[in-house]
C-alpha cells in the first residue's frame, strides 16, 4: 500500500487548513524565538529546556501511545505497535549516533548538528499535519508539543553553532531550521497516511518523542542546572501534557 497525495488535501476546505497551518507559522515562530533566546539568555533557560523535556515525554507516553493503540484496535496486537515504539526510538537513536560520529571538526560540528536539528524540525512539522489527519483534537495535542519543543530546537541549533565558534552560521541555521516546520506542516497536509498505517505510525512518533525527551533534552537540561528545579520543571511538563490530554479526551 503506497502513500497518495490526495487532491483532497491540496484543494481542501481553508478553515481546515488554516488551523495546521497556523499552527506550523507559530512553530516558526517558537524556533526563532528559542534561537534569539539562545543567544541572548543561553546560561537562563534551562528551565524551559527542562519543561520542554517533560513535555516531550508526556506527548509520547500520554497521548501519542494511547492513539497508537486506540487506532490499532482489534485489527493489530499491542505487542507490535510496541514493537514501532521502539523502531521509533531506536531509529532515531541510531541516527543521531552515526550523524554524531561525523562531529570531528569545527566545520562539521556548525553544520551537520544544525542540518541535523533542522531535519528533525521538518519532521516535527510532518507530524502536525499528519496528526490533523487523525484528528484536530490529536493534531492541536502534537502542536503543542512541537511548539514547546521548537523553543529547544532554536536554542540547541544556535548553541551548536556557538560551540564551533560559528556566529554567522547560527544565524543562518536558525533562519533555515525556522522555515522547517512550516514546510513540514504542508507536506504533512498534502501526503494522504492510508489508515491501517496510522497506528503503527503514531508508535514510531512516540518512540521518536521518548527518546528525543529522555535521551536529548533531560540530559541537557540537568548538564546545565542539575539542581532539583530543573527535575520539577521537567514532571510539570508531564502533568501538563497528562492534564491536557486527559481534557481533550
Amino acid at each position: 500500500m503506497t502513500i497518495a497525495i490526495s487532491a483532497a488535501a491540496v484543494a481542501g476546505v481553508p478553515v481546515a487548513l488554516a488551523t495546521p497551518l497556523g499552527f506550523g507559522v507559530a512553530a516558526t515562530i517558537a524556533t526563532l524565538v528559542g534561537g534569539l533566546l539562545g543567544l541572548r539568555l543561553a546560561s537562563r533557560i534551562v528551565l524551559v529546556l527542562g519543561l520542554t523535556a517533560g513535555i516531550v515525554l508526556g506527548v509520547a507516553l500520554f497521548d501519542l501511545v494511547p492513539e497508537a493503540l486506540a487506532l490499532g484496535g482489534a485489527t493489530t496486537d499491542a505487542r507490535v505497535l510496541l514493537v514501532w515504539v521502539a523502531v521509533g526510538l531506536g531509529g532515531y537513536m541510531a541516527f543521531e549516533r552515526v550523524l554524531g560520529g561525523a562531529r570531528g571538526g569545527g566545520t562539521w560540528r556548525a553544520h551537520l548538528a544544525p542540518a541535523t536539528l533542522t531535519l528533525h524540525s521538518f519532521m516535527d512539522g510532518l507530524g502536525i499535519g499528519i496528526a490533523f489527519q487523525v484528528s484536530p483534537q490529536i493534531g492541536g495535542v502534537v502542536a503543542l508539543a512541537v511548539l514547546t519543543h521548537d523553543i529547544a530546537d532554536g536554542v540547541n541549533t544556535v548553541s551548536l553553532c556557538l560551540a564551533a565558534e560559528r556566529h554567522r552560521a547560527a544565524r543562518g541555521w536558525l533562519l533555515v531550521n525556522g522555515m522547517a516546520p512550516l514546510l513540514g506542516v504542508v507536506v504533512g497536509l498534502l501526503v494522504r497516511v492510508p489508515p491501517p498505517l496510522m497506528a503503527p505510525l503514531m508508535a514510531t512518533f512516540a518512540g521518536v518523542f521518548l527518546y528525543i525527551g529522555a535521551c536529548e533534552l533531560v540530559p541537557r537540561s540537568h548538564a546545565l542546572d542539575p539542581r532539583l528545579r530543573t527535575t520539577v520543571a521537567s514532571l510539570l511538563g508531564m502533568a501538563l501534557m497528562f492534564a491536557v490530554t486527559a481534557f481533550a479526551q
